[in-house]
């Protein structure tokens, strides 16, 4: 699949200055993130002060006859102005497009990049260096969150007409939002004295999705699931929990009569089943950055993601509705919203700004309505996919800012690294207000365990904890069998 753009350009030369309002023009973005390239390149001033000398010089050498200083300002002044013309040339007749052969990944999963550039014009580029930029972050978390094999940077020369290309490939090693691209080149004139950098061609985002671990030791055929909430009217009935008999009534199904009730008296009696509410769960994801610290990342957030997938999984397999609700930023908004922004002070500054990350403050939570469904599984797995960690809502603030949209027959189950004090107290209005609420802490520290369970405990909530993802299976199992309401 290729991946065509609009294109950005600026030149820079030795001494230039970037421009104060650095603009994108990156296509298929929303007109609030995209901006026009500013009137004046930066290397101009460079440009200009290089032309104003000359020109001085020379209006020396005429007034006062030096020849040789004349000649010599008329080689300069030509060399300027050729050396400016064929890097604008070079640069403006280099196309690039982009072919990927996958845009969504599991774990695991490689996807291959083809990156080829064309000389559109009727002159040859002597040189050109290319580099596609990838997430640093990705690059430099340790363990890494991705792995490169194949070259994504090389210099070529390019004759009229000609094409070369980068080919490499992506392993990813953890779920995420990648976005591989856009490319970054550089050309200049022969003498050093006008460079300029492009940035061309829309990156490619590529979704790789959580791991989905089986719960074992559930047994599915039950039909027992998530979220039993007895309710005081009746919603559905419960054949598997017989509340009493009752004689039999006109319309009364056959499988509902109670043989030995009716072989004891001699007439037909039917059974009565208890009612309950069975509306699945609603996971609450907590994806604050002051409840993930950074020295157990990736670990942390990533095992919250890894049991919110396996939970979300285990309930679609009911066939039972199942929502999502997160303080987490969606990677994808923010490329929507924020857009890319671009300036040209050095080739450092243009690649840094190809891949650099915005801000990650989130003032709305991330929801996924309950429903049931394929389709509904998909969405909250995409969603997990797209979750950053933000410091914008804390949980408490999430949960003020959701309440109302969670469905209050539902089960809900909080997935967080720490508890806060005024976390705990959130969670406990929320079970006072008659939601069935267990919490899953993701939390490596014994200790640190113990004293965020307490403060959950002491406003009765059910507490599970896990520290790797060889427990999610065995936590599930426990959780599921202890969500009676």
């Amino acid at each position: 699949m290729a991946v065509r753009t609009a294109q950005i350009e600026r030149t820079a030369s030795d001494g230039g200055r970037a421009s104060r309002n650095p603009k994108s023009a990156i296509s298929g973005l929303p007109d609030a993130a995209r901006e026009t390239p500013p009137d004046h390149p930066p290397g101009d001033a460079a440009f200009y002060r290089w032309l104003g000398a000359s020109i001085l010089l020379l209006a020396v050498g005429v007034t006062f006859q030096l020849g040789l200083l004349v000649y010599a300002m008329y080689a300069l002044l030509g060399i300027l102005v050729i050396s400016r013309f064929l890097a604008r040339e070079w640069v403006e007749n280099l196309k690039a497009e982009r072919e990927c052969n996958r845009l969504t990944a599991e774990i695991g999963d490689t996807a291959a990049f083809i990156v080829t550039v064309r000389n559109t014009g009727r002159l040859p580029v002597p040189w050109v260096l290319l580099e596609d930029s990838l997430p640093a972050s990705a690059l430099q978390q340790r363990p890494p969150r991705i792995k490169i094999d194949g070259k994504r940077s090389a210099i070529f020369q390019l004759v009229p007409g000609g094409r070369k290309s980068l080919r490499f490939q992506v392993q990813f090693l953890m779920r995420g939002y990648y976005q591989i691209g856009p490319l970054l080149y550089e050309s200049g004139d022969l003498f050093g004295l006008h460079r300029r950098y492009r940035v061309e061609t829309d990156p490619a985002f590529v979704l790789v999705y959580p791991r989905v671990v089986p719960l074992q030791g559930y047994d599915l055929s039950s039909r027992r699931p998530v979220g039993e909430v007895r309710l005081a009217h009746r919603l559905f009935e419960d054949p598997t929990r017989i509340a009493g008999i009752r004689e039999y009534q006109l319309g009364d199904a056959f499988n509902r009569i109670h043989w030995q009730a009716t072989a004891r008296t001699g007439k037909l009696h039917c059974k009565v089943y208890e009612p309950s509410c069975v509306a699945g769960a609603t996971i609450l994801l907590d994806f604050h950055q002051a409840t993930h610290p950074p020295r157990f990342e990736p670990h942390r957030s990533e095992l919250a993601v890894t049991t919110a997938a396996s939970l979300a999984h285990a309930v679609y397999q009911l066939g039972q509705q199942i929502g999502l609700v997160t303080n987490g930023r969606d990677a994808a908004d923010r490329v929507r919203e924020e857009g890319y922004r671009h300036e040209f002070r050095s080739r450092a500054t243009a690649q840094a700004v190809a891949s650099a990350e915005s801000q990650n403050s989130r003032l709305r939570p991330v929801i996924v309505e309950t429903r049931r469904g394929a389709e509904q599984f998909t969405r909250i797995l995409e969603t997990l996919a797209r979750a950053e960690l933000t410091d914008g809502l804390t949980l408490a603030e999430l949960i003020a800012e959701s309440s109302s949209r969670l469905p209050r027959d539902a089960t809900v189950i909080v997935i967080l690294g720490d508890v806060a004090p005024e976390a705990a107290l959130a969670l406990g209005n929320l079970r006072r207000q008659g939601f069935a609420i267990t919490a899953i802490l993701c939390q490596p520290e014994p200790e640190r365990f113990h004293e965020a369970a307490g403060s959950l405990v002491a406003e009765r909530i059910d507490v599970r904890r896990i520290d790797s993802e060889a427990e999610i299976s065995s936590v599930c199992s426990l959780q599921l069998a202890g969500l009676s309401g």
